[in-house]
Parts: C-alpha cells; structure tokens; sequence
C-alpha cells in the first residue's frame, strides 16, 4: 500500500513572480505532486522548451504555443493560468528628430522587433492597426537581438510576401541600431538602454502611456495576455490529472499573492504608495486584475488569434478551446 502514498515529481520553469512565490516557498502545494521550480528569465525557458522539452511544465509565450496549435504541433497542453501580462503603450521607443510624433508616422519606416513573432510585438502591431489606423504592411521590421547580437526567431516563420522582415546585420544589436539611425524606431518588451542610458536621441512614442493604457483597458477590456503555461503532452497523457492539479495550484498561489499586497500589517514591496495604487487599481479591474481561465479571457485571446492571421503568422488560428486542457476549461462544483 505503500505505493498510495507515491507523489510524482514534477519540474515547473517559469520566472519569479509574486503570483508563483507561494509556490516556490511551500505555502501552496500542488495536490498529488512534489515541485521542483526552476527561476529562469522568460527568453531562457521558451527557448528551453521550445527547442529542447527540458522540463515537464513551463512558461510559454502565447504568441509561440498558438503557432505550434495551428501548426498540428501538439507537444505541449496549455493551461489557462496566465503568469505574464502587460500593456505595451510604454515599449514603442522613437528616435527622435525623424519626424515620428504619431503612430501613423510609422507607417514606411523601419521598425525594431527582437523577433516578428513575439507575443509582446503582436499585441503592439494589433493595438497600432486597430486604434490609430497603422498600415503593418509598409513597414520593415527588422529583428535582432536587443542587447546582444545574433538572436534569431525561436521557431521558423512563414509569411506572405507583404509581411517584410529584415535581420539587422550579424553584429548589431536593437539598441545600437536605433542610436545609429539604422531604424526609427523599436518596439521592445525590455527598456533598451538606448533609453535607459538618458540619450537624448531616443524617446518613447507615447510619453503619456499611462493615461493610454488606462483608456485603451477601459475601451477594448484588453489586459494583453504574453506567457500561459503549458505541460509537455507526453506528462499529461500519462498522468491526466496534472494539469488540472497544476492548474488549481497556480490559481490558488495568485490568490495568496494578491492578499499579501493589501492584507499585511507591513508593506512587502518596495512602494510607499502600494495601498494607494492597489485600490486605485481594484477601481479600475475589481477585486482580481489578473484573471485565469478561458471564460474570463475569451474575449482577448480571440483578438490574439485574430492578430495572429491578420499579421501573417499563421494561416488559421486554432479555436481557443482547442489550446488548453479540457480539464481546465469548466471546474467542478460541489
């Protein structure tokens, strides 16, 4: 009987966030499991992932597990706990003094990506379209790596002739190269230090982004989601339970996260104003900003699929149930 008893060790790699501290630290246990979770930056584990199956569970860009569905590419099984999310009206940066000071001024130019595929540049391109009319299509996006040279698409694209992309040269970087005026602008998940360094030849294109988020939430009901997590299939096929386990573990370390912001007799974070700017927020998105499920995200994840064929990514979209376990998609009720 001993053998009743028996958990299944289980690797998770994902980056260090609040919402998978309870995790890390034992506060939350994933039922049926002992957890080995490995920190690593986002770049490191889909590229890990992507190219090598390393671990049993990890982080993963949307943006590339959406192109292995629609592919037939069924190595991994989502689950709809999304652990990165972000507005983008902050990362669009501008060299100054070229006549950019709208976003229709893109139009024709060169712009930065560190790749065409990533979720936090497919999200940009569909916000620019959408709300300020942008045509995509004439302009050259040149890909590389933001600080270091030579990185390269994580997975290989196939695009329709109108879809231009360009390697920057083989010992540039993104930053070096928006400086040097061979592109106009960059549009980067990372604060470049072309920017961070004070040069005043780099600024960002909406100064205001705050206010702009704020508005663009408030319209389209769009909190972008970048990173799901998925489990590699072969996992789940022979243990059927470890997604919904995994699953019900990170919805619960979010919820332990989100108390310790508002519900500590001391301050956790190092912002003065945090209980001001929580209940700013609450105002803004309700009790939870950081919703999990595919009921609560449904509306986004279809604008997702549609920027996908619309920016020549894919060619169809799978169907947003088709992404993810079916054992996450509906919870039981007692």
């Amino acid at each position: 009987m001993a053998g009743l008893n028996s958990r299944l060790s289980l690797t998770l790699a994902c980056a260090r966030y609040d919402r998978v501290g309870p995790l890390a630290d034992g506060r939350v246990a994933v039922e049926g499991v002992d957890l080995n979770l490995v920190p690593l930056e986002p770049e490191e584990c889909f590229w890990r992932m992507l190219r090598f199956e390393e671990f049993d569970a990890a982080e993963m860009s949307l943006s590339s597990y959406c192109m292995l569905k629609a592919r037939g590419d069924d190595r991994f099984v989502g689950i709809p706990a999304f652990l990165s999310r972000s507005f983008r009206h902050s990362s669009i940066y501008v060299r100054a003094g070229v006549g950019i000071e709208s976003p229709k001024d893109l139009e024709g130019r060169r712009v930065g990506v560190p790749e065409y595929q990533m979720t936090a540049s497919v999200w940009t391109r569909g916000m620019l379209a959408d709300d300020h009319g942008v045509d995509l299509d004439s302009i050259t996006w040149c890909t590389g790596g933001m600080e270091e040279p030579g990185r390269v698409e994580r997975q290989k694209l196939i695009t329709p002739d109108r879809v231009r992309i360009e390697p920057i040269g083989p010992e540039s970087t993104l930053s070096g190269a928006l400086l040097d005026g061979e592109i106009d602008a960059l549009m980067a998940p990372r604060i470049p230090s072309a920017f961070s360094g004070g040069d005043g030849r780099v600024r960002r294109l909406f100064p205001d982004y705050a206010e702009r988020e704020l508005d663009y939430f408030r319209r389209t009901g769009n909190f972008p989601i970048m990173h799901l997590v998925v489990v590699r299939a072969g996992v789940a096929r022979e243990h059927p339970w470890v997604a919904q386990s995994l699953y019900k573990a990170l919805r619960q370390a979010k919820a332990v996260a989100i108390d310790g912001i508002h519900g500590a007799p001391a301050l956790r974070y190092t912002m003065p104003f945090l209980l001001d700017a929580w209940e700013r927020q609450v105002e803004v998105f309700g009790p939870d900003p950081w919703p999990y499920g595919v009921d609560a995200n449904r509306a986004q994840l279809e604008t997702f699929s549609r920027y996908l064929t619309e920016q020549g990514i894919v060619e169809q979209s799978a169907p947003v149930e088709e992404l993810f376990a079916a054992s996450t998609l509906i919870d039981s009720r007692i």
